[in-house]
C-alpha cells in the first residue's frame, strides 16, 4: 500500500520523496501530519494517560504472537458485526476519540497510479476518519481509516488490487491539527485493507503517545480497523 512522503503546509498536502515497504509487498512512505482527534460531540481529552472506563491492558507488552492473532481475529469479527467499541475491546483497547466522518472527492485525495485509476474509473464515494485508541497503560495509537465506494464490485476488486501493489500510490490519510497532535508519522507499514462488494476499506495505524505499541500490534490494530463499518 504505497505512498510518497508528504507534509502539510498551510492546510495543503505536498508530496515529497522517500518510500518504504509495507503490507502486501506495497511500497509505502511516511507523511508528517499535524493530527488531532475530537468527538462528534466536541470537547478535548488528554491522549497520554489511561483509557476511559478503566481496565489497564498493555497490548504491546507481554502479548504472544498467538494471543495477538486471536485478539485480531476476535476484533475483526466484532468489527464485521458493526460493533466498533467491541472491536477495540477485543484488542484490549478503548476508543478515546474520533473525528467526525469527512467526505472527499477521490481524485483530489489520491496520488500516483491510484489517482490515474480514478481518472478512468469512477469513484462513487470517499469517507475518511481518524481514531485515537489507548490501552489504559499510557500508550495511544492514531488510526486512519478510509472507505472508498466504487460503481461495481469489479471496479472495487481492481482498485483493491492496485492498492496492494508496490509503488502504486494511495489515498491521503485524513490530516488536521484538531488536538495539537503534531508530527504523527504515517509510514503505511502498519496497514490493513478489506473489500466487501463495491466498497474498499484502507486503514493505517501509528503510535501517538506513551512508550508505544510494537510493530505487530500496530499492524493488528490497522487490520482490525479495516473491518470497521462506516461510523
Amino acid at each position: 500500500m504505497p505512498k510518497p512522503d508528504f507534509i502539510t503546509k498551510n492546510g495543503r498536502v505536498i508530496p515529497i520523496t522517500g518510500r518504504g515497504k509495507g503490507k502486501g509487498g506495497g511500497a509505502v512512505v511516511a507523511g508528517v501530519l499535524a493530527l488531532g482527534v475530537f468527538a462528534s460531540s466536541g470537547g478535548a481529552i488528554s491522549l497520554g494517560g489511561g483509557a476511559a472506563g478503566g481496565g489497564s491492558v498493555n497490548v504491546g507488552s507481554g502479548t504472544s504472537s498467538a494471543q495477538l492473532r486471536a485478539r485480531k481475529a476476535d476484533g475483526q469479527k466484532s468489527a464485521r458485526k458493526g460493533d466498533v467499541d467491541g472491536a477495540w475491546q477485543r484488542m484490549g483497547l478503548r476508543q478515546l476519540r474520533r473525528t467526525g466522518r469527512q467526505q472527499a472527492e477521490c481524485l483530489a485525495a489520491s496520488f500516483g497510479e491510484v489517482r490515474e485509476f480514478f481518472t478512468r474509473t469512477r469513484c462513487t464515494s470517499l469517507e475518511r476518519v481518524l481514531f485515537a485508541v489507548g490501552d489504559g497503560a499510557g500508550n495511544t495509537a492514531v488510526v486512519s481509516v478510509a472507505w472508498v465506494g466504487m460503481a461495481s464490485a469489479s471496479d472495487a476488486r481492481k482498485f483493491h488490487t492496485l492498492m496492494e501493489r508496490y509503488g502504486s500510490g494511495d489515498i491521503y490519510p485524513l490530516g488536521a491539527s484538531l488536538l495539537d497532535l503534531a508530527d504523527i508519522r504515517f509510514t503505511g507499514q502498519r496497514y490493513g485493507s478489506d473489500r466487501d462488494g463495491k466498497s474498499v476499506t484502507i486503514a493505517e495505524a501509528e503510535n501517538a503517545g506513551g512508550s508505544g505499541f510494537d510493530h505487530d500490534t500496530l499492524d493488528a490494530i490497522a487490520e482490525v480497523a479495516a473491518y470497521l463499518p462506516r461510523v
